[in-house]
Order: structure tokens, then sequence, then C-alpha cells
């Protein structure tokens, strides 16, 4: 695929990857942290052959002999598909205490269980029994792809999925449970947040009509964790329809805290297959999302036929390449105890004048936890300091906007694109195949010339060309 810099001579759909990778890498260095992931049961079917929720159903009227007017029926009876397992779930335990006996462990007949037990192990095994011994053996079409997610160290995952793919994907991701979330204290990096269940605890598991009320109206809690989540990461969701129900309920939470409406949430990303892309596509960029008492919300729509280029340009911040998330977590959660009991009940002596002298200073805090400055991570940085994001800060704007349409001002007025090459202005660098721009003084000095309307020249300092 031809640079980024060159995209006036790229087909359309190559050109429209350009824009996108620039949008995301622009999107996280101006966060200045990693993605969240909202990871949906497409990423399980496309990685691990899992089933979509309505071939769950179709494998569950299979599997219970008393389900024999077989799933359509039920469709055409009940519509929803959560009411259908509502009643699946009734027409399980029926099964599993007569003819499905054999099919559930002895301890499952006791007085305790609940009804809705057996649906919840029977889903519970078919998963758990999809699951490979390791990550190579999922699919194998897609290893590059997986690679690159892995890639992405997210600062969170939320998924709705009740499998283990995303464990073997993300080992170092501290795994928490349907209503674990609801205990203790989580320090809001490295965790896997599974709010619909896993199969690792069948009870767990959120199928029912019953168990989606309930989980309703215990969710106050996610929402909040959802809303910093919102202000504070790029957040990306992929193996979702841009219509499905949870992807509604979750962007209705955060549109309670928009303080615009109406406009492109700039930090949302929708990721969508789409098989049918071509040299010639040119899919749109946005999605207008329908949420709760009839608003809606629009973000930023994503489609892709490999996934592995998105991936890469959400895995290109270089400041967390090196960094294990299980230790980066143990850091912070030993911080928090530290601060919250040890020091309060005196059962460590701290050195309060180290400590007021490291916080003044980011690499000496660093220092402080054993951690080298990952800044500078080029020598060419000191030539080219600037990020988008800050370019557009020091010409007045608030965001990489400013900087980018100044540029595509020189190149209406000059015909220069000076992202094309490495040159006065800019410096090209690429982490995990994934192009970062970076800029100089001089492009500061040029560009506020160009916003001004004063004369400028340009030198790019390439041969001697001046323009």
């Amino acid at each position: 695929m031809a640079e980024a810099g060159d995209a006036t001579k790229l087909p359309k759909y190559e050109r429209y990857v350009a824009e996108i990778t620039e949008d995301i890498t622009n999107t996280v260095e101006e966060f200045g942290c990693q993605p969240i992931l909202f990871v949906g049961s497409g990423l399980s079917k496309r990685y691990m052959g899992a089933p979509s929720w309505e071939e769950l159903l179709a494998f569950l009227a299979d599997k219970a002999s008393n389900i024999d007017k077989g799933l359509v029926f039920y469709k055409q009876l009940l519509k929803d598909p959560i009411k259908i397992g509502e009643e699946f779930a009734r027409l399980y335990q029926e099964w599993a205490w007569g003819a499905g006996h054999n099919e559930f462990p002895e301890e499952m007949f006791e007085e305790n269980i609940g009804a809705q037990s057996y649906i919840k192990y029977m889903i519970a095994s078919h998963l758990g029994s999809l699951k490979p011994a390791a990550i190579e053996g999922l699919s194998a079409e897609h290893q590059a792809e997986i690679e690159s997610l892995a890639r992405i160290r997210p600062h969170a995952i939320i998924t709705t999925n009740y499998d283990e793919m995303l464990e073997m994907i993300f080992p170092d991701h501290q795994r928490i449970i349907g209503q674990q979330i609801l205990k203790g204290q989580h320090f809001s990096i490295g965790e896997l947040f599974k709010i619909h269940g896993c199969v690792s605890d069948h009870e767990s598991i959120v199928f029912t009509e019953a168990d989606y009320n309930d989980f309703m109206k215990r969710k106050k809690f996610l929402s909040a964790k959802l809303l910093t989540f919102f202000n504070e990461h790029p957040l990306l969701f992929v193996g979702y329809n841009a219509g499905d129900p949870n992807i509604r309920t979750i962007l209705s939470d955060i549109d309670q805290a928009l303080p615009e409406k109406g406009g492109v949430i700039p930090n949302v990303f929708i990721l969508q297959w789409n098989p049918e892309l071509t040299d010639d596509s040119w899919p749109a960029r946005d999605r207008v999302i329908p949420t709760e008492e009839d608003r809606n919300v629009r973000v930023k729509l994503i489609e892709a036929s490999d996934f592995g280029w998105v991936f890469d340009a959400f895995a290109a911040n270089p400041a967390l390449n090196h960094v294990n998330t299980k230790v980066l977590r143990s850091l912070v959660a030993r911080s928090y105890e530290l601060v919250r009991h040890d020091i309060p009940k005196m059962t460590v002596e701290a050195d309060f004048k180290m400590l007021s002298l490291a916080v003044e200073d980011s690499e000496t805090f660093a220092k402080l936890f054993g951690i080298a400055n990952i800044n500078d991570y080029s020598a060419a940085s000191a030539q080219f300091p600037f990020s988008p994001t800050e370019v557009g800060q020091a010409l007045g704007g608030a965001s990489w906007h400013l900087t980018n349409t100044l540029i595509e001002k020189v190149w209406a007025q000059r015909k220069v694109d000076l992202k094309a090459t490495d040159n006065r202005y800019h410096r090209r660098e690429r982490v995990n195949k994934t192009p970062f721009h970076k800029y100089s003084h001089d492009l500061i000095e040029l560009l506020k010339k160009v916003r001004d309307g004063q004369e400028y020249d340009l030198d790019l300092g390439i041969s001697g060309k001046k323009t």
C-alpha cells in the first residue's frame, strides 16, 4: 500500500485507508492513552468459529428433544431473541428432568439449583468445546490480524461474549466477570470486563429475559465506568453490527454526557466487516446510531475486509510498546493500596520529602517506579518534536484538525504535499507498520503565515527545492 502522504495518487479505497489510519493515530495521540475495546460475538465467530446469537439458539433448539417445533416457530411466536431465550430456558429445565438427564452432572439436580441453570450449563459446555488449546489454534487465515489485535495493548476491554477467546489474545488482562464488576476496587487498567458472564462460570451468563432485566437494574456502576472511559480514551467497537442492541445501550449512556448534540463523537469508532469492498469503494465515514428515548448519536464508521490495518493503527502508540500490562496494573494497584491503607495505618514508613520531589516532574515520578523516560523514542524527535495535535494547539486550535486543514490549504495553493516526503517541516516514523507524522518548529512558523493569509516561501530542504 502506498504511503499516506501520496494520498492523491492512491485508488479510492487505499486513500480511504490512509485517511482513516491518520484519523485513528491522531485521535490516539490526542488523548494520550491506550484505547478501550468493546468486543462482540462477530470477532469470536471470525477467529474461533463461535456461533452468532441466532446460531446459538438454533444449536440449543436442535439439542433438546422437547423443542420439537424448531427455531422458526419460536421466532414467529415470540419475535425477540431474548424472549426466545427465556422460553428455551423453561423447556431446558423440563428436558433436563426427563430425556436429557444424562447431559448434566448429577449435582445439578439439587433443590438449590436455579431453573435457568440447565440452559446456561449447555451454553457454557458448547462454547467451551470450541476453544483451542493455544492461540495458534485460532483461525489460521487471520493469524496476522490476531497478532495486530494483541499489539494494541488496550487500556481495558469490555465484552458481551461468553467465550474465553479474549483471555487467550490478552493473557495479561485481569478477567472480571458479571457481578464481580460491582464488588471490590478495580484499577481501570489491564482489565477484561465480561459484562454478560463467562463460560468459566455458567451461572454468570446473561441469556434470558429475566437475566437482561436484572442486568439493566444493576448496571449503574458499569455506566459510570463507561462515562469515565468515554471522557478519557479512544473507543473501538469491533464484532458488533452498528444496529446491535448492546451498542445502542452503551452509546445511550455515552449520549447522556455529550455537551453538544448532533455532531460526530470524535473518539468513538465502530469497525464493521465488509467483504464486498473494492479498490473503487469509498465507504461512509460515520453512522447515525439510534439510542434510547428517540435520540441518536453519530460515531465514526470504519469498513474493512481485513481488520489488520485498523488494529495496527490503534497499536501504533509507541509509548506502551514495551510495557507489560500486568506489571503496570500491579504498580497501579499497589500504589492504591499504599495510599489507601498502608500509609494511613502506618504499616510502612513514607519518605514524604522524596515523594513530593518525585511528583513534581513526570520523568522523576516514572523513575520512582523503575520506569525509564519513554517519550523520546526517536533520535529525530529533537528536530521534529511536535505531533499534529501539538501543532494545532500552537496555532490556536484545539486539536490536529487545524493542522490538517492548513496543510491541505498549502496543497491547494502550491500543489505541494508536505506529508508526502521527509523534509524540513515533516518526518514520517513507523510504529507497528503504521505511519506517525511528526513536525518541526519551521512548520508551525509556516502554517502561521498560511493561517493569517501572509505571503510565504516553501523550502523543503530537499536538493535545494524551493517553491
